[in-house]
């Protein structure tokens, strides 16, 4: 974890975009904390690469609603995220609290990403159907174990499942630090990208760099490119969908289509 010991703020982010041609970014939380909510929100306001942020709130705690009503007036909060991955029960994201939180978000045009992992899979199916009118995202494709040597076919099974309901987009990305071992390949990662590409359609599938994290397998630039040559036989409108209006559209961004 040595690579993310450090501080990731506006300089590091203008540097990135400065070398990968990125024009505008969402910012997504880390912390589970309102304060790192807060702060990602002041970026935000002060440079305009940010162009939203998916924080944090306590979505099971009795205050949400005026914890929400507190954040309503920051224009930049496009959304909000729980890391599910890290809790110990798998139907974690079921609570009866924690569903009565999310069925917040909606009132606030804000939408929910989904973090977890492939076993989690499962319940996060039941936690979509309870939403059927909350606009979603799903990161890093519910983070399947890819090895050199196997597919993880429970993995697709369930993800296809998923994409069948309509309200939800997933984001390619975190991936390759999915992959066992120090090194990755794009052919270990392609038949995921296939499985993500045809299940979500390039109508609600969107890159996403997972920078820094990513850091631990790749460059942003690399991972970019990585993602551009699996995108390379698809049409100009098509990779447009995933690289730039897809993300537009499912966050409400403030911008053009360019």
């Amino acid at each position: 974890m040595l690579p993310l010991k450090a501080d990731f703020l506006l300089p590091e982010l203008r540097e990135i975009a400065a070398g990968s041609s990125v024009d505008g970014f969402v910012s997504v939380q880390a912390r589970q904390s309102l304060q790192e909510t807060d702060d990602l929100l002041a970026m935000a306001e002060a440079d305009p690469l940010i162009a939203g942020v998916v924080g944090w709130v306590p979505l099971a705690a009795p205050e949400i609603g005026e914890t929400l009503a507190r954040l309503g007036d920051r224009k930049f909060l496009k959304g909000v995220r729980h890391v599910v991955q890290d809790e110990p029960d798998d139907r974690f994201i079921l609570g009866t609290d924690f569903n009565r939180g999310v069925a917040e978000l909606a009132k606030h045009n804000l939408v929910y990403d989904v973090l977890i992992f492939a076993k989690q899979l499962p319940a996060s199916i039941e936690f979509v159907d309870q939403h059927p009118a909350l606009r979603m995202v799903l990161d890093h494709i519910a983070k399947p174990t890819i090895t050199s040597d196997g597919f993880d076919d429970v993995w697709e099974s369930q993800f296809r499942e998923l994409a069948k309901r309509e309200n939800i987009s997933c984001k390619f990305s975190g991936v390759v630090t999915e992959v066992r071992g120090d090194t990755w390949t794009i052919d270990q990662i392609r038949r995921y990208w296939n499985v993500a590409l045809d299940a979500f359609t390039p109508d609600r599938l969107m890159f996403g760099s997972d920078w820094p994290v990513c850091l631990l397998k790749t460059g942003h630039t690399q991972w970019l490119e990585t993602v551009q040559q699996l995108a390379s036989d698809l049409s100009v409108t098509e990779r447009t969908k995933i690289f730039s209006t897809n993300a537009i559209r499912d966050y409400n961004l403030d911008i053009g289509s360019n």
